[in-house]
Formats: structure tokens, sequence, C-alpha cells
């Protein structure tokens, strides 16, 4: 079986990664294109996932920031990690759908938390799945992640997070010690 790690470079983002990181995150989970990888949202959420907005925001956050992972200076996945005290959140995970089901995931996790852990000291690892998503959510604990069962309410009503499909979606906190 090949290394899918070998060759990976991961940087932070920066500004001129905007429009690249928009159309891979909104690849992975929106419309027909996200049909092709496993981690479609697009029958529970229509609409947009993020914008060049949201990704600048988390580019800029003072507390974190955004991990691009390319091969062959193509980028094939992303991530967002922020530090919040003794835990670090992981967040705004892409993976480009013709890339997924490979093992590239697994390598993109296990190197953000290895570098929450060693860049800032952090005991755990937090991140928030929307709790209908079974599939997602067993992918990530078979990573180590555990459901808390504290749930947040997904934000109905605004646009910019996707057009609710159904009338029954929340967060759901996952939590994995990063000891």
């Amino acid at each position: 079986m090949e290394n899918v790690a070998a060759g990976l470079t991961f940087r932070d983002a920066t500004d001129a990664d905007v429009d690249v990181l928009v159309a891979l995150v909104e690849s992975a989970y929106r419309g027909d294109d996200s049909r092709v990888g496993w981690t479609t949202e697009a029958d529970i959420l229509e609409g947009q996932r993020t914008d060049r907005e949201g990704v600048l925001e988390v580019i800029k956050a003072p507390d974190g920031k955004l991990l691009v992972v390319e091969r062959d200076g193509g980028v094939l996945a992303c991530c967002q990690l922020e530090h919040r005290g003794d835990h670090a959140y992981f967040g705004m995970f892409a993976v480009s759908p013709a890339r997924q089901g490979a093992g590239l995931g697994k390598a993109v996790i296990a190197e953000a938390e290895r570098q929450a852990r060693e860049d800032w000291g952090v005991t755990e690892m937090h991140m928030t799945v929307i709790s209908v998503r079974e599939d997602l959510i067993a992918w990530y604990e078979r990573r180590g992640y555990r459901r808390t069962g504290r749930m947040t309410p997904f934000p109905y009503g605004e646009e910019r997070f996707g057009i609710p499909q159904r009338a029954d979606l929340e967060f759901e906190l996952l939590v994995k010690p990063l000891v």
C-alpha cells in the first residue's frame, strides 16, 4: 500500500489561497461535485458552506491558522486549527472529493493533532459535527474522538452557513485527548 502522506506539504494559508480554499470546501460539502466523495452534505444543506469572508476570517484569526495540504503544488485538503486555552478547535476540514477514501484525511488530521499538541501544548482537540452525520462521526470515532452529547443549535436563517433541508440539525461536540 502506498504511503498517502508521502510528498504532502503542510503550510499556513495566506490571503492568496482564499479562492482556491473556498472552492475546495464547497466541492467537498455542497452540490453535485461533492457527491463524488463521501463527506457531502448536499442532501441536508443547500447553498454555500463558506465564503471568501469566512475563509479570510480563519486565516487572519490571531489564535489560529488554516492549514493547507499540497502535493506537487496542488491543494488537496485544508483544516482550521484554533488555540482555545487548554484545547484546540479543529474545523473547516475539507479533502478534495476525488482524493477521499484513500487515507489522505487520516494523514491531515494526524498532522493537525501533532501541530496543536507541539505548538500550543494543548491536551485535547475539539470539533463540532452535524449530529445527523452518523457516517462522519463514526469516522472521527475511529480516529479516537468521542461523542459528548453536548449540542449547539444549527444557525437556521443564516444562509451564510447553508440552507437546511431538514428541521433537526444541530452540532455535537466531539473531543479527543492529545496526550
